[in-house]
């Protein structure tokens, strides 16, 4: 991670990121209401987040990448947490119907190994929801809390990096519309401030969610460039073919090849 976020888990035991974490759930839940029999993947910092699904999931595993601080899992759930590379995942091509990625993509190392990564676990009707500080909002101005480090995106900056990497974006969504000071004194006004906010002032919000799913129509990923073939031709047929260049120089035609060559 090119930055380590710092008091992840301290910021998430505390009030105020109790409340933060409530409001970004809620959005979530919109999105992903219900996940029955599902694989469902989070990267980064997800276990305050994947509680959403994980009685009527499958399986939910909390991945956090090998720099950053392991997450505690609840002793009596069905799940796992673990430690690992993100630009190398631990897991099989197509493990997972869902991925949830937060505290993640905006600390990473290489953002697109990353999302290249998360390609190819994802099912072929597999979706991913991203969520990143929103460099327009105060919760990215301001390292007291977690969304406050690394790298911000706005939402049409991250719709466009997830096409880039073969994703097609669904819907967008966005939380914490409270400034990121005395949450937890602001918490009877949260949902009203969301409602509001959502409506009235939607690129100031905290966070942005984009969820996109995994685009197999796309010819080619992104950073691979296509290469030009080029004929080798037999060497006979290569004299064959400068005999009649010289035998019949008026119809000769000199063939250059393409700039850059």
């Amino acid at each position: 991670m090119t930055t380590e976020v710092h008091g992840l888990l301290g910021f998430y035991q505390s009030p105020g990121g109790a409340v933060a974490a409530r409001l970004v759930r809620d959005r979530l839940a919109a999105l992903w209401p219900l996940l029955p029999g599902h694989a469902v993947l989070g990267i980064g910092h997800a276990a305050p987040y994947l509680g959403l699904w994980q009685r009527e999931a499958a399986r939910c595993i909390a991945l956090t990448p090998a720099q950053g601080t392991l997450a505690p899992w609840p002793p009596d759930a069905r799940n796992a947490s673990l430690m690992a590379e993100e630009e190398s995942l631990p897991f099989a091509d197509s493990s997972f119907d869902r991925v949830l990625l937060v505290h993640g993509l905006e600390a990473a190392d290489h953002a697109r190994r990353m999302l290249r990564e998360v390609w190819r676990v994802l099912r072929d009707d597999g979706r991913v929801i991203v969520v990143v500080p929103n460099r327009l909002g105060i919760w990215a101005q301001l390292e007291r809390t977690p969304f406050g480090h690394g790298q911000p995106y706005s939402a049409g900056q991250l719709s466009r990096l997830l096409a880039r990497h073969l994703f097609r974006e669904r819907q967008r969504e966005a939380a914490l519309f409270l400034p990121p000071l005395g949450l937890r004194f602001l918490s009877p006004i949260a949902n009203p401030c969301e409602a509001f906010g959502r409506v009235v002032l939607p690129r100031l919000a905290g966070v942005v969610m984009v969820e996109a799913e995994k685009d197999l129509l796309s010819a080619m990923p992104a950073g691979a460039s296509a290469q030009r073939r080029r004929v080798v031709m037999p060497a006979w047929q290569s004299a064959a073919s400068a005999t009649e260049t010289h035998s019949s120089p008026t119809n000769a035609k000199l063939t250059l090849p393409p700039r850059g060559e």
